[in-house]
């Protein structure tokens, strides 16, 4: 009986965790800081300090290692095991905030989408086009984000509606559709010996190559490892126009998407693996628990169009 009483208290406790507890976790735990945490919710530190040490209290652990002057603050591996619930959670009120938005805005609305540079150089001014003139009541908002795993947090917190990604998506929330199959090519300076060719070169030979690599990604670096020897990146990035321009230059070859190239520039040429680097899978995805919308689903239409075209 007594241990069934303690356990009873124990779930009263828990009763008293609240969303500003679980807001302030995050932002401590982002910023590790709880004076940079504070500025972001427009708390003063106190009350920042305060609602850590509240939530501390009920969950009966200590959540963060305050070390003390100009260190970073670090959370536990109590702080890292609750932020993961927390993160969760906040992301579900955040999608059913959105949702209700959505819901009380009808057929207007705004359509908040997702990108990374390729998809909004090659597809998107066409397939925005396109939707507008069917759906001249609602508005198309883009938030450009040179990592996948940026835009994919955002649409699990409801800040977006629909985002570009490649498979495989990372475990979450997520329902998809294929949009685009993207084969991978070599690009190479149109005043490279390599220009004379009409494909790429045995990958063992591309190995050897200075190459541009990217930064937020492992493909194809992942595919290539063990199928070729180390890789000779000499330079990363993640903007494009720059990997274009080192490219031009004949500093250095680039294994990219064919989407992420523009096919008008004379100054660099593309050379196609065919099928010896598989294509990379761009999808359209969103929030599986969420409200979707028939705006939402016939913009997924239209990029499958506008892709094929």
């Amino acid at each position: 009986m007594e241990l069934l009483f303690v356990s009873i208290m124990s779930a009263d406790q828990w009763l008293g965790v609240e969303l500003r507890h679980f807001a302030a976790l995050e932002a401590v735990a982002r910023t590790r800081s709880f004076g940079r945490a504070a500025r972001e919710l427009g708390y003063t530190q106190s009350a920042v300090s305060q609602q850590i040490a509240q939530l501390e209290r009920i969950v009966g652990q200590r959540l963060f290692d305050r070390p003390g002057g100009p260190r970073r603050v670090e959370p536990t591996e109590a702080g890292l095991l609750l932020l993961g619930h927390a993160d969760a959670i906040v992301a579900r009120l955040d999608a059913a905030r959105a949702d209700m938005a959505a819901l009380a805005e009808g057929a207007a609305g705004t359509l908040r989408v997702g990108i990374y540079q390729s998809v909004g150089a090659r597809l998107l001014p066409a397939l925005v086009r396109r939707f507008r003139e069917q759906w001249p009541l609602v508005g198309v908002r883009v938030r450009e984000e040179s990592s996948a795993t940026d835009l994919l947090r955002l649409l699990e917190h409801g800040e977006l509606d629909l985002t570009f990604a490649d498979l495989p998506l990372p475990e979450g929330p997520f329902e998809w559709a294929e949009i685009l199959q993207d084969p991978y090519v070599l690009l190479v300076s149109a005043r490279s010996e390599l220009a004379k060719l009409d494909a790429a070169p045995p990958l063992r030979e591309v190995a050897k190559l200075p190459l541009i690599g990217r930064r937020t990604t492992d493909e194809p670096d992942r595919f290539l490892a063990g199928r070729v020897p180390e890789l000779n990146v000499v330079f990363r990035t993640d903007d494009n126009g720059t990997l274009g321009a080192l490219v031009a230059e004949d500093l250095g070859a680039a294994i990219e998407p064919r989407l992420v190239v523009d096919p008008r520039d004379p100054a660099v040429k593309m050379l196609p693996f065919g099928s010896r680097i598989p294509p990379r899978t761009l999808v359209l995805a969103w929030h599986r628990d969420r409200y979707r919308a028939q705006a939402a689903e016939a913009f997924v239409a239209l990029a499958r169009e506008v892709a094929t075209a």
